[in-house]
């Protein structure tokens, strides 16, 4: 059995992104297992610009994002990447196993794992819409791939379920292959996308959006011939009347994103509630020591530069627990997300002695204006900020000082209030 410093699990860009930290942090034996046909992940796909401009301070497409991130291990001999490669299990003892066509079956020992397996798309299944089962119903990023990088047209009449930043570039992605998008459905009195995508893919070539607005039904035999829309109360359900009918010959649904965390149940990982992804400490260490995880796969991010981030922690980590440097633990603080904060990670501090300067990602539970972010320790508040806007799509992040961290014990709350 072949025995590395760290093993990664998943080839995208937050893989690479470990991957390159671990090198830079003095790991000299790094294996990166992906289970596409080449590097680069899901952004292979997504040809849109937008990318790259906290992290290589340049705006850049999809592609180009994954070629710099494969850029930076390239020419590297310590780190090898199996593409093709499909993990089909991690144990607790770091232990790997996989299967690709030049190898068969095969087994790695890791000192360090880190887990990168990112997101699915939810599917029809998953929200459970009423009608039919005719040809026609793709998820987004299914659509997307057709389109960007197979050269098929799922359909000429579009509906879109769910204003996510997948559907909402696709609006303009089949807009401009000349098909023609009649509406975006969202159940949520708000958009679930960035700002940015709203203006540009929607605004812009004038696509109606329906806001608290559902599929009932899908119609259609062989092919999808329409769908039926109504309006929904703030309990999210149908309101009876406000029916209304859409022809289309294609719906597609981008309903949200799921982290792609098989692999870690079934390694013991623990899962936290609200973000379905593993509970990480400020380094990215899941609750079982040594295994690691970042990116989508703890909880779904809006930008990919901070997968990329968040990567870079993990690596960095990972490679110090695989050398013996890792600064002992004297406190332990759980990160309680309270008062329109939905979601908080890390969801627990080992702080050294002298504390850690650490980032936390938080997602509120609905849109506000003129907010303030305070992290409290037993009623005092240690940290706070003003955001102007807050929005659940928009990803919002705090630095906590070291000099901060070394006054918490216990338990911190993350919250807002009104400025």
């Amino acid at each position: 059995m072949e025995q590395y410093d760290v093993v990664i699990v998943g080839g995208g860009p937050g893989g690479l992104s470990a991957a390159y930290s671990a090198y830079e942090n003095g790991a000299r034996k790094i294996l990166v297992l992906e289970r596409d046909r080449e590097l680069g992940g899901i952004l292979q796909q997504c040809i849109h610009n937008g990318f790259g401009l906290h992290h290589f301070k340049q705006e850049l497409t999809g592609p180009g994002y994954a070629d710099r991130c494969i850029a930076l291990i390239k020419d590297k001999p310590e780190i090898t990447c199996l593409v093709d490669t499909m993990v089909l299990e991690v144990k607790d003892d770091k232990t790997v196993t996989a299967v690709n066509p030049e190898k068969g079956l095969f087994t790695v020992q890791g000192k360090t794992v880190i887990l990168t397996m990112g997101c699915r798309e939810r599917t029809r299944g998953a929200i459970r819409t009423a009608g039919e089962r005719p040809a026609g119903i793709f998820t987004a990023g299914a659509a997307q791939r057709m389109v960007n990088m197979e050269g098929y047209l799922p359909g000429k009449k579009i509906v879109i379920l769910g204003s996510g930043d997948i559907g909402l570039i696709m609006a303009r992605r089949m807009t401009l292959e000349g098909c023609k998008v009649q509406a975006v459905c969202e159940i949520c009195p708000y958009s679930n996308g960035l700002t940015r995508n709203m203006v540009q893919c929607l605004y812009d070539f004038d696509i109606p959006l329906y806001l608290s607005h559902t599929i009932l039904k899908i119609k259609g035999k062989d092919r999808v011939e329409g769908v039926t829309i109504a309006k929904v109360d703030e309990k999210m359900r149908p309101i009876p009347g406000t029916e209304f009918e859409i022809e289309c010959d294609t719906l597609l649904l981008s309903v949200g994103l799921i982290p792609e965390n098989e692999l870690s149940r079934v390694a013991g990982v623990e899962i936290a509630p609200f973000t379905n992804g593993p509970k990480v400490d400020q380094h990215r260490q899941t609750n079982l020591p040594g295994i690691y995880a970042a990116g989508n796969v703890v909880h779904v991010h809006d930008l990919v530069d901070f997968v990329s981030d968040e990567a870079d922690i993990a690596g960095k980590f990972a490679a110090l627990e695989a050398q013996g440097k890792l600064a002992p633990t004297v406190q332990t603080v759980a990160v309680r997300p309270v008062d329109g904060v939905r979601t908080c990670v890390p969801q627990v501090l080992h702080l050294p002695e002298g504390g850690e300067a650490t980032r936390l990602f938080m997602r509120v539970g609905a849109p506000a204006r003129k907010v303030t972010l305070e992290v409290k320790c037993g009623g005092e508040v240690l940290v706070k900020r003003v955001f102007p806007v807050v929005k659940p799509s928009e990803m919002i992040t705090l630095d906590l000082p070291a000099a901060k961290t070394a006054l918490m014990s216990g338990e911190i709350t993350v919250g807002l209030k009104q400025a």
